[in-house]
């Protein structure tokens, strides 16, 4: 009985591991997007049959695609100890709840529109970008406080300043901030200088110098600390996989540790050897 259903699990993390039934997973689920795309326009009574129809395949599917990643486990607990497993879980069942007129067809919808984020659960790479832009989240809060304080000195100097020449933009600290917000978007942002220059010539290098440290420093920080945690990631899937240079080198410390640990092994067996060896 036990062979019988390694013999189907087997099966099922075949079907599972299939490239040609992963590329269908996700085509269905832009398939699945497009649907709801669809539904969002003003059509006629029969294709709104056929979308609901179409919708009803795609719940399905997903459905006997979460069954088979399930059975394909050698136990049901490993499949939720992965938090996107748990995650595609609650989407395909929370999308059995039917879309009619009822007060959960809202929430039925949204939980449609969801789906099209398994694609990041079932492809490694979109996985891997926001696995590294969660991580990098903590770091980039301190980059964001040092940003908060360049633009509240800016927009506390800026109100000072410039509140006479056009109190809409200048008027208080906070508005002076989103004012500097559009600055630093670049949007119109000459047209605000050049007001200010009719009265103080020289405070283009009020503009300049904001400029230079939120669109150049603090920017770059940010992109550089994304880039720093991917490249971590990167090398973390890489040591998991066994796959490019960090994959290498994890196999090298792998097998010298194993080696190192016979060689102790035989050294301290010659020692017993040569201990018991008469004199």
């Amino acid at each position: 009985m036990s062979s019988n259903t390694a013999t189907l699990r087997d099966r099922f993390v075949a079907i599972r591991s299939n490239k040609i039934f992963e590329m269908t997973v996700i085509a269905i689920i832009i398939f699945s997007a497009l649907v709801i795309g669809a539904s969002t326009y003003d059509i006629s009574p029969n294709w709104l049959g056929v979308i609901k129809f179409l919708d009803l395949a795609i719940t399905i599917f997903f459905l006997i695609e979460i069954i088979i990643r399930i059975i394909a486990e050698e136990k049901i607990v490993n499949f939720f100890r992965s938090a996107w497993n748990i995650f595609d879980f609650l989407i395909v069942t929370l999308s059995l709840i039917p879309i009619d007129e009822s007060e959960m067809v809202l929430l039925a919808r949204l939980l449609r529109i969801f789906r099209v984020l398994r694609l990041v659960s079932i492809i490694p790479e979109l996985r891997l970008l926001l696995n590294s832009l969660v991580k990098a989240i903590p770091r980039i809060g301190y980059v964001t406080l040092l940003m908060f304080i360049i633009f509240y000195i800016y927009g506390a100097i800026g109100s000072f300043f410039y509140e006479k020449i056009n109190p809409v933009l200048w008027g208080d600290i906070s508005i002076a901030m989103l004012t500097l917000f559009r600055v630093s978007t670049f949007e119109d942002w000459t047209d605000v200088m050049y007001e200010t220059m009719e009265v103080y010539p020289f405070s283009w290098i009020y503009y300049l110098t904001f400029i230079f440290f939120t669109a150049f420093v603090f920017l770059n920080m940010m992109i550089g600390v994304v880039l720093d945690v991917m490249q971590k990631e990167h090398e973390e899937f890489d040591r998991q996989e066994g796959e490019g240079e960090a994959g290498e080198v994890h196999w090298i410390k792998e097998h010298t540790k194993a080696m190192e640990e016979r060689l102790e092994r035989m050294e301290n067996l010659l020692t017993d050897i040569a201990k018991e060896k008469p004199k």
